[in-house]
């Protein structure tokens, strides 16, 4: 069985999040940031590349499996029906699918979390995402 996990790093250092990742022995960060852009130092997706080569850990963005700007409004007003709505459509567009396929086989052959911004995977797409497509997984949400 596959474990996938997830991280946001809302609310977090760059130390406590890479120290969650290595606790858990994460090996690589997968993105599904459809804007891999942060107002929290270090999250953007060039500087969190670079810190997380620098501790050993791989990172891929699949930018197919963020939400659409609707989704990630709707996410912010705490509407989840929106959220959930908007990210069911995205999951079933062709480029989606593709993403979410490969995402799965990384995550077969190595110790991977899923990453976003929100803290609590009920308010991120990260979970919707894993719900829709993971089937047989064990999910484990790393709070950091």
């Amino acid at each position: 069985m596959t474990t996938i996990y997830t991280i946001g790093y809302e609310a977090t250092t760059m130390a406590d999040f890479l120290a969650a990742l290595h606790r858990a022995g994460v090996t690589q960060v997968i993105d599904v940031r459809a804007l891999p852009l942060s107002r929290r130092p270090g999250f953007s997706k060039s500087s969190l590349a670079a810190s997380l080569a620098e501790a050993g850990i791989a990172y891929v963005h699949l930018k197919a499996l963020g939400t659409p700007k609707r989704g990630r409004d709707a996410a912010k007003k705490g509407d989840v029906a929106t959220l959930t709505e908007v990210y069911d459509a995205q999951l079933d567009l062709p480029e989606a699918q593709a993403a979410a396929a490969q995402m799965l086989d990384l995550a077969a052959t190595q110790p991977s979390a899923l990453l976003c911004y929100e803290r609590d995977p009920t308010h991120c797409h990260r979970t919707l995402l894993l719900d829709a497509v993971a089937e047989g997984a064990e999910v484990v949400d790393l709070y950091t």
